[in-house]
């Protein structure tokens, strides 16, 4: 945590004095503590996390690398802060910052500059998009317990159950396994309704004959996991073992060609490619995947609207789809860590399409 302060300050270094923290989940990626409420102020010298009594005798615990001092009067205590260290020129996170507080800002702390371009936010999304080692390993860990989750399933999944208890029993299987959250709410659909992406469970029944898709993650010390799998209860029909088999040349495709130095718009053309060849080109609507780590969805992006290179240490999802609007769909999705001469898959389940 203490080298994440020190790089943060680096790179807004020449523009701004200190940082000021807000947003939940990059103030857990600086501190290690979860928390809905706390603000962090980051000099170059030392940091401060001021949170109130709620949360006091926690922070003393877990942060060990910045000084934890009990809110009372926040603006005031922040404007002696910067007293003390003369600093005359916020940071502030221009991507979660909202108008109103930035308007409380403005007026509790008049006449210090507040910097609101996206310096900050630009500087905490080139930290948390390279994963470290320990970071990949906490993703690792929550994989792990969705792949789990998805075997105990398909030793239940049946005709005659419902969108919504498929999906809770996934829930109850990452949670009973030590899933700190769940990465969102759990998608299971079954026939027609896997035709909508990110359709919401109900009361459908599953058919025999149906397409069950399934997508899903956990969550294991603030790092999410994300995982498609399309099932079929009985036998599929000729047309959908052939759309199946598409959405899977399309992944493969992907990842054979994931790697640094590819683009976004690059990665999510590989897959698009083979899916349009094969004459269902409308049907692939969204993106080929979005980057994951303390939150469900982060840069990078693999979009036809995202022309920044892939890094070495992004997380990038791969998850083609192809959907027949009142018919059925299939997702394929797994997740990989980019490395200079290719990716890892962290996805281990198989994806030879499952007949149950």
């Amino acid at each position: 945590m203490k080298q994440r302060l020190s790089r943060l300050m680096q790179a807004i270094q020449g523009k701004a004095d200190c940082a000021l923290i807000c947003d939940d989940i990059n103030r857990r990626y600086l501190t290690g503590m979860k928390s809905s409420a706390g603000t962090l102020l980051v000099f170059p010298e030392q940091a401060y996390l001021l949170i109130d009594f709620r949360y006091i005798e926690k922070a003393r615990e877990v942060v060990t690398h910045c000084e934890v001092i009990e809110q009372h009067s926040l603006y005031n205590q922040i404007a002696e802060l910067l007293e003390y260290h003369g600093a005359k020129c916020i940071a502030l996170e221009a991507r979660s910052l909202t108008l109103r507080q930035h308007s409380i800002m403005a007026q509790k702390l008049e006449g210090v500059e507040l910097l609101t371009d996206d310096t900050l936010s630009k500087a905490l999304y080139d930290l948390r998009t390279v994963k470290t080692v320990q970071e990949v390993e906490k993703i690792r860990a929550a994989q792990e317990l969705a792949e789990n989750a998805l075997e105990a399933l398909l030793h239940e999944l049946h005709a005659g159950m419902t969108e919504r208890e498929a999906a809770l029993m996934l829930d109850f299987h990452m949670r009973r396994n030590g899933a700190e959250d769940l990465s969102f709410d759990t998608i299971a659909l079954t026939g027609a309704h896997t035709s909508m992406p990110h359709g919401v469970p109900d009361d459908r029944e599953i058919c025999s004959g149906d397409f069950v898709l399934l997508d899903f993650g956990a969550v294991v010390d603030g790092y999410h996991s994300d995982m498609t799998r399309t099932v079929c209860v009985g036998e599929p029909t000729r047309e959908m073992q052939l759309i199946y088999d598409t959405v899977l040349r399309a992944q493969e495709s992907a990842l054979a060609g994931a790697r640094a130095g590819i683009t976004g718009e690059e990665l999510d053309k590989l897959a698009r490619d083979v899916i349009e060849q094969a004459g269902y080109g409308e049907c692939f609507g969204h993106s080929l995947g979005h980057g994951v780590g303390m939150e469900i969805h982060e840069f990078p992006l693999a979009s036809p609207n995202y022309c920044e290179p892939l890094a070495a240490g992004h997380i990038v999802t791969i998850e083609p789809g192809i959907y027949l609007a009142g018919r059925f769909g299939v997702r394929i999705e797994d997740f990989v860590h980019i490395n200079e001469n290719g990716c890892e898959n962290l996805t281990k389940f198989t994806k030879k399409l499952i007949c149950l």
